[in-house]
């Protein structure tokens, strides 16, 4: 049975701290907005309107160079919350946010937001360890692009799946299909198979018919980082 928006903000980090009136006011205020795979949630260049939450589905952050290229900077799955860096700088999107798979959002206006902000003590907690999370991750994505082969960088993907503040509903299955690990890890399907078969054999994952199941996180965190 699918949850609903209501459901995703009760169980949400943050929202399960807020008092009754402050969880009432996002309650009415909280919108829920569908995106199809292949979708925009947002797109460069938009301003930064509201704080996205995926009440269920899989989206990727990219960047698209002039000549067209495109780099994944990361993927924000069930749970994970977005655009805050966005909305605390008062900026336009500074990349694109696209469906890998058919997505709900929950879409808090900028006012609830700052409102929140201005009020609830353990809401701005919750935002300062997301962002301190959310700084470590694209430090490390900017250490294995440049270090790291193929191998570690699927491991380390999948690693960084795990962590609390920017993935807040771990399991040991991760519900991605082998070339959405790939985008992901900023390598071919093809590459991210052959690493996810070496992961395999070192007995770190599982690859299940429909995503991998995680066997050992501490290994594949060493494996991941050399």
């Amino acid at each position: 049975m699918k949850r609903s928006l209501f459901e995703m903000l009760d169980s949400s980090t943050w929202g399960r701290n807020l008092a009754w009136a402050e969880m009432d006011r996002v309650r009415r205020e909280c919108i829920e907005q569908p995106v199809p795979a292949g979708g925009y949630a947002l797109h460069m260049g938009d301003p930064a309107e509201y704080w996205v939450g995926i009440i269920e589905g899989l989206l990727k952050m990219s960047v698209t160079a002039p000549d067209g290229k495109v780099s994944t900077l990361t993927g924000v799955t069930t749970g994970g919350w977005f655009a805050e860096g966005s909305l605390l700088k008062r900026e336009r999107m500074r990349y694109d946010v696209i469906a890998l798979r058919d997505s709900r959002l929950a879409l808090m206006p900028r006012s609830t937001f700052e409102w929140l902000r201005a009020t609830s003590l353990p809401f701005n907690h919750y935002l300062q360890n997301l962002l301190n999370a959310r700084l470590g991750l694209f430090i490390g994505l900017l250490e294995y692009d440049r270090l790291l082969g193929a191998d570690a960088r699927v491991a380390r993907c999948l690693a960084s799946l795990f962590n609390p503040d920017l993935y807040p509903e771990p399991g040991p299955f991760v519900d991605l299909l082998q070339g959405e690990i790939g985008l992901l890890a900023g390598v071919s399907r093809q590459r991210a198979n052959t690493a996810l078969q070496r992961l395999q054999t070192e007995g770190l994952i599982r690859i299940e018919h429909r995503g991998i199941t995680v066997l050992d996180l501490p290994g594949l965190r060493g494996f991941a980082n050399g």
